[in-house]
């Protein structure tokens, strides 16, 4: 694994573990690697220091190093590939997710895939009912067409 520090088109800095550089520049050709602060899938390599070795207690294993800052990013970075696919994958209905949905839940309207906004009340409710829904990850604020 290869780990780079990366930057996107608005200048926010992260970081990113890849298998190789090979597979860095598929994921990224892809769209697959995103900003975790807006989402944005412009992103390439940006300037860092080589990494060197540090040193560890004696005995200790590499893998026994914590990687929880790494496993929080890569879950952000997950997160936030999901709601890109929604996004560009399913209709989106703004405020009327709850009536579109019930409509698709009860055959009034033809089944396709919808994501929009719902209040939490809106939404237990429609669990209620038996349809279903899941929440989004949170991601940078949705940009009018």
């Amino acid at each position: 694994m290869i780990r780079y520090a990366l930057l996107c088109e608005h200048q926010h800095e992260f970081d990113g573990w890849f298998p190789s550089s090979a597979g860095f520049e598929a994921q990224a050709a892809s769209g697959d690697v995103v900003c975790p602060v807006c989402g944005s899938a412009e992103v390439r390599k940006a300037l860092m220091a080589p990494g060197l070795g540090r040193g560890t207690k004696k005995g200790a294993k590499r893998s026994d190093i914590s990687t929880v800052p790494d496993a929080a990013q890569k879950m952000s970075m997950m997160m936030l590939a999901l709601r890109k696919h929604v996004e560009e994958n399913c209709d989106y209905v703004g405020d009327k997710f709850a009536e579109e949905a019930r409509r698709i839940h009860y055959g009034e309207t033809e089944q396709h895939d919808i994501y929009g906004e719902a209040t939490p009340d809106e939404a237990l409710e429609l669990i209620e009912e038996g349809v279903e829904v899941a929440p989004l990850p949170v991601g940078p604020p949705r940009r009018a067409n």
